[in-house]
């Protein structure tokens, strides 16, 4: 592909685990769609919420709540099953991530394994297509899973940034660098392929300046960091902050300086 690398990279603020203090406790606060609400007024382009198999934060109520009053873009992450895809297609949310899931995972660990399982994953995502959801598949920046997603049909892929994270915050800085060069070097050959190219997955104020200035990224989905930063700062502040360390890693990337 060719053109110009586009000047704002979309933010995405991921609410689960707002979800996840309310159930701590039960009841009905804090309150996903408020959190939503916030976040869309401190300017979020989009808002994500991953519905797990077992409703551990995210549950079908919030996902009717926030599909039916968001102003912003939703992205519904969901694990490739009959029961997801059939939440998804009464709701027809704006974007559908599929991701890996399993229930004694944390978090999730890794990217789809999209090569190994082509044909169930290209028939999976065709119906949500058609409905008019965007397709996104959450992968290692890794070419044979890149390629893959490319056959399948997938629009966008969401390169999983969790290892350079990880070894940033460890202080295995070689590690940290050589991860960033292979996020660097697949987001580069993504968008050759004709993908738009996202990434996510354990970003902070810290680390997520370096990939923000990828020039082929076009939106970073950001949640836990922003929701514990919130206990300290509150949820406009740690957005807004968020969005000014990446607007401003673009325009260096983009030599336009801090004006």
């Amino acid at each position: 592909m060719s053109g110009s690398a586009p000047t704002r990279v979309r933010l995405g603020v991921n609410i689960d685990h707002v979800a996840t203090i309310r159930n701590a406790r039960g009841g009905a606060h804090p309150d996903p769609l408020r959190a939503a609400r916030v976040a869309e007024a401190a300017g979020a382009d989009g808002i994500t919420a991953h519905l797990r198999e077992d409703r551990r934060h995210i549950t079908d109520p919030d996902i009717e709540a926030l599909a039916a009053t968001l102003k912003v873009p939703l992205n519904f992450e969901m694990a490739a099953t009959a029961e997801m895809q059939a939440i998804a297609l009464r709701h027809v949310p704006h974007a559908v991530c599929i991701v890996p899931e399993k229930r004694e995972e944390r978090t999730t660990e890794g990217g789809l394994e999209v090569a190994a399982d082509e044909n169930r994953l290209a028939h999976f995502i065709a119906p949500l297509a058609e409905a008019g959801c965007r397709v996104s598949i959450f992968i290692a920046a890794d070419r044979r899973q890149i390629e893959a997603a490319a056959r399948i049909g997938a629009p966008v892929v969401e390169l999983h940034t969790g290892a350079y994270c990880d070894a940033h915050f460890e202080g295995r800085f070689a590690d940290r660098d050589a991860e960033l060069e292979r996020l660097r070097e697949m987001s580069a050959f993504a968008h050759s392929l004709g993908l738009e190219v996202h990434a996510g997955h354990g970003l902070t104020f810290d680390t997520v300046g370096p990939v923000a200035a990828f020039p082929e990224l076009r939106e970073l989905n950001i949640g836990h960091y922003i929701i514990g930063e919130a206990i300290f700062s509150g949820l406009d502040s740690a957005i807004r902050r968020m969005r000014e360390i990446i607007d401003a890693a673009r325009r260096e990337a983009l030599g336009e300086g801090a004006a």
